[in-house]
């Protein structure tokens, strides 16, 4: 199982992203966790400059914008 954590304040794209991120992994038949991360101070704690975030296993792989399908999919290879 993979540990999820989308970072944002709850945005369009953030929830977006979440949809996307959910829709992937259950069609790649990846279990995961989702956490959604909304408090500005725990936000800043991934370093990153903007939003929507996405952190995987406590590795930052996604920050600012509605990430590609294609880059979400690679997320949930089963190869990682």
């Amino acid at each position: 199982m993979k540990n999820v954590k989308i970072l944002g304040t709850g945005c369009r794209n953030c929830q977006t992203t979440r949809h996307l991120v959910e829709e992937v992994a259950q069609a790649k038949g990846v279990a995961i966790e989702l956490e959604k991360v909304e408090k500005i101070e725990d936000i800043m704690r991934y370093r990153i400059m903007a939003t929507p975030g996405v952190v995987i296993d406590g590795v930052v792989v996604h920050s600012g914008g509605i990430p590609e399908r294609n880059k979400v999919e690679s997320w949930f290879d089963l190869k990682n």
